[in-house]
């Protein structure tokens, strides 16, 4: 009988217990992507440190220490915007904790008082004899039987409600210590970000300053940075020339006509390329230790904003002396040696072409198989900059693609 007029109470009750779970496993997994991200920050600054900024910042250029300086500002500003979002949801799981505690505090008030009422009630008729006369009185065996029942669901309740306010005190002072290290654990990003910002301000005002140095020359330094993308636009039309005889070559070969700028493959490399295709996303990287410092696309430089950058690939600063290795398997398609000595590899899988540019060694010659992460290559180290970087990229016939698309966590 009791039971009965507790149960829509109870259903609301469990009804509640759910969206709260199910709102804190949420904020859980949001709060774990987070933290995944600031990781990759941290780790991106570490390496920064330890690929570019390793040596005297007198023995590089000023162009190249402004950019240095401008992707490090950069991740810093994603750094200091997640740990933002960060303590953003925990305020948010704070409030609710709160709430929860709130609810949990008048839903103990409520049992509490419930349970104090049947205590007094079960004193006043406290005696056996009372219930043995509550029984006798009854009009005939029926209601006997549920007067019976009644006490004992009555003895029941009165245990489950003795057993629900010690659960929900249990409950409540989890909650308590849950708060308590969600309210230092937010204090601590606060500390965090209150760090990261002065040293972001530090940053800002020396990238300012040697913007400033270089206001009086900056036509000179603009031109410097033309005449680089040029430069990378030829290589790019070159390699671009390259693949098309390749693929003129390849519908030839097939019986079709020459102008096409479809690459005809044969069975195994259909094959091969399926198989790069279905790797899409998850290709290894083609230095072993890397950080991106330049991406796929056009962004304004940092030197002069009316200049942009055009990058048709990533450029990876590594360590000096790090090899190139091949990001899947393949067949070396071309080689090219620069004016400057430095060295270009070209690996097809069948219509695809990974490219690897920025090599001072290299250690395979045209038409050699190779592996997927097979050395190709020592990365070239700027005698200007003192940094080791590789520019890779990945084409699909004469179609430029981005690479963060296909390596892993690029």
């Amino acid at each position: 009988m009791i039971e009965r007029y507790l149960q829509p109470y109870k259903l609301f009750i469990l009804f509640f217990a759910l969206l709260i779970s199910s709102t804190a496993i949420s904020q859980s997994k949001k709060q774990q992507q987070l933290e995944e991200k600031k990781q990759e920050y941290l780790r991106q600054i570490k390496q920064l440190e330890r690929l570019v900024f390793q040596g005297k910042k007198e023995q590089r250029s000023v162009l190249s220490n402004i950019e240095n300086l401008d992707f490090k500002i950069g991740v810093r500003q994603n750094l200091i915007k997640i740990t933002n979002q960060q303590a953003n949801l925990l305020t948010r799981e704070i409030n609710n904790n709160q709430k929860e505690i709130t609810n949990l505090r008048n839903r103990l008030k409520v049992l509490k008082e419930e349970y104090a009422a049947m205590i007094v009630k079960s004193y006043k008729s406290r005696s056996e004899e009372s219930k043995v006369m509550f029984l006798l009185s009854s009009s005939n065996f029926q209601q006997a039987y549920k007067r019976l029942q009644y006490i004992k669901q009555y003895a029941n309740y009165q245990k489950k409600q003795s057993e629900e306010i010690k659960l929900q005190t249990e409950k409540l002072q989890k909650l308590n210590i849950e708060l308590q290290a969600k309210k230092q654990e937010k204090q601590k990003l606060v500390e965090n970000n209150r760090i990261a910002n002065a040293k972001l301000d530090k940053e800002l005002k020396e990238f300012e300053a040697l913007k400033s140095s270089i206001s009086k020359d900056l036509s000179k330094h603009t031109a410097q940075i033309k005449t680089r993308q040029q430069e990378v636009d030829r290589i790019d039309r070159e390699i671009a020339r390259l693949i098309r005889e390749a693929i003129a070559k390849s519908n030839k070969r097939a019986g079709k006509s020459t102008k096409s700028t479809t690459y005809a493959m044969t069975p195994e490399e259909k094959n091969l390329a399926k198989n790069f295709v279905s790797n899409k996303g998850r290709l290894p990287w083609p230095v072993q230790n890397g950080l991106v410092k330049v991406r796929y696309g056009t962004k304004p430089s940092p030197i002069d904003r009316t200049v942009d950058i055009k990058s048709n690939g990533v450029r990876i600063a590594t360590n000096i002396g790090a090899k190139a290795r091949a990001v899947f398997e393949g067949v070396v398609s071309e080689i090219m040696i620069l004016k400057n000595g430095n060295k270009v590899v070209l690996i097809q899988h069948g219509n695809y072409f990974t490219v690897y540019k920025n090599l001072s060694t290299i250690y395979v010659k045209k038409g050699d198989k190779v592996s997927t992460k097979q050395d190709i290559g020592i990365v070239r180290t700027s005698r200007i900059t003192g940094e080791a970087t590789l520019d890779f990229g990945v084409w699909k016939g004469l179609q430029k693609l981005n690479p963060a698309y296909w390596i892993n966590k690029l």
